[in-house]
């Protein structure tokens, strides 16, 4: 469980990123943050694993405070936190396999890190991971030739080798076309219904928020506007969070 009791964030140059936010996410939701470009949803999201840490409030993810982890708590938390960028993130010249097993580097001894030999053991949850998500058949090749829905799908692969209980993901279908974009969406609600595992989105797709997942946070200037399931998402609560009256997303 996820919890923000009167949750502010304000980065050095003043700027306001979040203010005065509570919330709780319960375990295995699939929650949808939505808004205008610099509303605060990528700060809402980075704030959870402490990308982004808080300035005041307190934040817990199962009990745990994040703003007091440092060092191994806080890695140790973000092992079980898995982030998904819009970017991918990939090494593109190397393989896809090689890409997933960057998951395990953490838990290597030193020598492995610095051969990069990795544990069959390893080898095979990476496979399985790639399976999961529908490339397993492109585990042996480069990434540079996937294309970007396939490269999105070799993150989402990434964070699942790690065993996440939460998948924070940043705008992650804003640079796939249309189709490309469903069927990662179409990723994402798998593994929340089949694997129990949390997920939170930040996405600027009303549309794609409202089919896909069970909750919409709406956003605006740093505050939660709405908080609500999907289903009744209408014109009033868009207006709320846009500032548009003539929004027409539903």
């Amino acid at each position: 469980m996820i919890i923000f009791k009167d949750v502010t964030k304000i980065y050095p140059n003043g700027t306001v990123g979040l203010k005065d936010v509570d919330l709780t996410i319960s375990d295995g939701e699939f929650v949808a943050i939505i808004g205008l470009s610099g509303a605060g949803k990528s700060t809402l999201i980075r704030a959870i694993n402490r990308m982004h840490p808080i300035t005041s409030g307190v934040l817990t993810v199962d009990g745990t405070d994040v703003n007091k982890l440092s060092g191994k708590a806080l890695r140790k938390l973000r092992r079980k936190i898995g982030m998904i960028f819009q970017s991918f993130n990939l090494v593109t010249r190397t393989s896809v396999i090689r890409n997933v097993l960057t998951a395990f580097v953490p838990d290597l001894p030193l020598w492995r890190r610095i051969l990069g030999i990795f544990p069959r053991s390893d080898k095979l949850k990476a496979l399985e991971a790639l399976d999961k998500v529908g490339i397993l058949e492109k585990a042996y090749i480069r990434v540079d030739q996937l294309s970007g829905g396939q490269q999105q799908r070799v993150a989402l692969a990434r964070t699942l080798a790690q065993n996440p209980s939460i998948i924070l993901a940043d705008e992650p279908v804003a640079a796939l076309d249309p189709v490309t974009a469903k069927a990662v969406m179409d990723d994402f609600r798998n593994i929340n219904k089949n694997m129990g595992i949390t997920v939170i989105i930040n996405i600027h797709h009303v549309e794609l928020a409202l089919e896909y997942c069970d909750r919409v946070i709406g956003v605006r200037a740093g505050q939660v506007v709405f908080d609500g399931p999907s289903s009744a998402v209408d014109k009033k609560a868009l207006a709320a969070i846009y500032g548009d009256e003539s929004y027409e997303a539903v």
